[in-house]
């Protein structure tokens, strides 16, 4: 099992994700706020904007980083912080999160524009979804955990998309 990076690279990674914004900050005349950056993510991405009305912040997968270090510090830290830009230039007016803004700032930072990170993340700490065992009349389905709780809360019906039966739980 892979470790994820130590507290000197979590460094540079948020040293780099501030040179990026610096880097913005003189292409583009303007000054932008230093966001936290958290190593919290943990799945398939290597990185994450997010914005909640007015907090920002950016999320890196340190497993990830720690199997992949140098491609993330150059492909990943600035991918997240164009979105980080584009996010504080257009605010919550609709721009496509891979569209023309972001890749202007991409070319800014001269990065490669590249959206998915594709790479053998074996090794790599993965989370599973539990799912429930649900039934109509034509066949077996598995929701989500998510789904599952709205059902027994009342809160949700499901149904199939081949009969329009309902899901019921069937009790494994």
């Amino acid at each position: 099992m892979i470790q994820p990076i130590n507290a000197g690279q979590r460094a540079e990674v948020v040293a780099a994700t501030h040179r990026y914004i610096a880097l913005a900050e003189s292409g583009l005349g303007r000054r932008f706020a230093r966001i936290p950056v958290l190593f919290d993510l943990s799945g398939r991405s290597a990185g994450m904007f997010r914005a909640d009305g007015r907090n920002s912040w950016i999320r890196y997968n340190p497993w990830i980083f720690a199997k992949y270090y140098r491609e993330n510090l150059e492909g990943t830290v600035p991918h997240e912080v164009a979105h980080y830009i584009v996010h504080a230039l257009y605010g919550a007016r609709r721009v496509k999160p891979h569209g023309s803004q972001w890749r202007l700032v991409m070319q800014l930072f001269e990065a490669d524009p590249e959206v998915t990170f594709d790479r053998d993340l074996s090794g790599v700490p993965q989370r599973r979804q539990r799912t429930h065992p649900y039934q109509c009349p034509c066949r077996e389905h598995s929701l989500s955990t998510t789904r599952h709780n709205r059902v027994q809360r009342g809160q949700g019906r499901y149904h199939c998309r081949y009969c329009r039966g309902e899901l019921v739980y069937r009790d494994a």
